[in-house]
């Protein structure tokens, strides 16, 4: 999946010079937590999080006269340089992006314009989508030899029983390196004949586990 299919467009920006006051209205009015700060072209210079909006927000317990501080620019608390990642970047490499810097937003850039947003609300609805969560189903996963054709090789079983498939995952088999763990959610909330499928075609089934039931 692209990030251009699942970003925001609508962005809401500042610039350098713009006062403090100005982004803690912006975020409030439009229940948001990032700030792209641009020039005039709308290229991204920086930006601005909730937490940085309230970091420099005077306390209800400080002066009248501190309310000063939220007059200064912008420029004065925003983080950069920023991150940035283009509309055909895939939305599973902005992941890694995500965990490796510890971030929440990135700014999408085209030609060096500012084009839309990507939030870790959106990864996460996003990976929902993806992992087939957010429909009815249930998830098997099975267990098999880390090599080539597996996978084709597995699928053929739930290909007999016809069952709609929301998402196939892979991942290790942390116990061992020879083997790997296929996940597939399916759109049926009785996956008894299809894991009875595969366990009499050789496959061990590691969810669901059930009473009376051995992998």
């Amino acid at each position: 999946m692209l990030v251009e299919e699942v970003m925001k467009t609508e962005v809401h920006t500042l610039t350098p010079d713009d006062p403090i006051i100005k982004a803690l209205q912006l975020l409030h009015e439009h229940h948001i937590r990032h700030i792209p700060i641009v020039d005039e072209s709308y290229c991204v210079l920086g930006i601005v999080s909730d937490r940085d909006v309230r970091d420099a927000s005077p306390s209800i317990l400080d002066e009248p006269s501190e309310s000063e501080q939220l007059k200064s620019p912008i420029h004065s608390i925003m983080t950069t340089p920023v991150t940035t990642v283009h509309p055909l970047d895939f939305v599973e490499e902005v992941a890694s992006i995500f965990y490796e810097q510890e971030i929440a937003c990135v700014p999408v850039m085209r030609n060096d314009k500012l084009v839309g947003i990507l939030t870790e609300k959106d990864m996460l609805h996003t990976m929902i989508q993806l992992t087939g969560t957010h429909v009815q189903s249930s998830q098997i996963e099975v267990k098999v030899l880390n090599k080539p054709g597996m996978l084709p090789q597995v699928m053929q079983v739930f290909g007999k029983r016809k069952v709609n498939i929301s998402s196939v995952l892979i991942y290790p088999y942390k116990p061992d390196a020879n083997y790997k763990i296929i996940v597939i959610r399916i759109q049926t909330m009785n996956p008894l004949p299809t894991i009875k499928d595969l366990k009499e075609s050789g496959y061990e089934v590691l969810w669901p586990k059930m009473p009376g039931m051995t992998s």
